[in-house]
């Protein structure tokens, strides 16, 4: 797997995962951000028309914040039930 930019707006957040979004920790993230820039990726799924975001809601938001147009992220494989 491979860090790759992938465009913010082209990631769908998942409604339960956007409830728990802290605006105090997007903007301590999007400190930190742009201080040392971002450390560790988001991860996403593709669902064949969009990426589904997994992990990563307030370092995405924190870059959105920022003004980026693109989030450092790897793609992971959906996980079978």
């Amino acid at each position: 797997m491979k860090d790759e930019k992938i465009p913010i707006d082209e990631i769908y957040v998942p409604t339960k995962r956007r409830a728990t979004l802290n605006p105090e920790t997007v903007e301590q993230l999007a400190a930190a951000i742009m201080e040392e820039g971002q450390k560790a990726p988001i991860l996403v799924r593709h669902d064949g028309k969009r990426y589904v975001l997994v992990e990563g809601l307030h370092r995405m938001e924190a870059c959105r914040a920022l003004g980026e147009e693109t989030v450092i992220g790897v793609l992971v494989q959906a996980r079978k039930h």
